[in-house]
């Protein structure tokens, strides 16, 4: 790395600093990559959070709505499934669903196959909505991925997929 490469210290490498003093018999190297990821995830979702709230959204409803989006017509799942597409629990889906129904932008009936089943379904102004924020989420996360060069952002999501392949088993469909 060239001296023109090289960045001042950040908050991660002055905590690393602090513990190598302190604890000079312990590698402290991984919170290089782990601190900064850390500290990554959340800069990136305060950005992410802002185009969802100038939709009246949070990240789960969001979530959900895009999920809704993406099952294609006739843009509906059953909660459940909407849970397994989200990472949530069923009752954290529950209260998302209910905020998206009273808003207006979802809507909830029983499903044809089983009576004791419902199916959770996009309203017209939900798909709008949806479609919008979706648009202007893209371009915002082009804004932030374009801080990278092209070839960084490559390597990167070569890098973040490989590793995440090794932490969490593959998902099915």
């Amino acid at each position: 790395m060239s001296t023109e490469d090289r960045q001042p210290p950040d908050r991660v490498a002055r905590i690393q600093a602090d513990w190598r003093r302190e604890r000079p018999d312990l590698d402290v190297g991984p919170q290089g990559v782990i601190g900064r990821l850390h500290r990554l995830a959340d800069r990136l979702t305060e950005e992410l959070v802002l185009v969802y709230g100038r939709y009246g959204l949070g990240e789960g409803e969001f979530d959900v709505l895009c999920a809704l989006r993406r099952a294609g017509e006739p843009y509906e799942r059953a909660p459940g499934e909407l849970a397994a597409h989200t990472m949530v629990t069923t009752g954290a889906m529950t209260k998302r669903i209910d905020r998206l129904e009273r808003a207006g932008l979802v809507t909830r009936r029983r499903s044809a196959d089983d009576q004791r089943g419902r199916i959770v379904a996009l309203t017209d102004p939900g798909r709008a909505l949806v479609d919008q924020a979706f648009t202007d989420h893209m371009h915002n996360e082009r804004r932030l991925l374009d801080l990278l060069t092209p070839t960084e952002a490559e390597t990167l999501e070569q890098l973040l997929t490989t590793w995440l392949s090794r932490l969490e088993p593959p998902t099915p469909g």
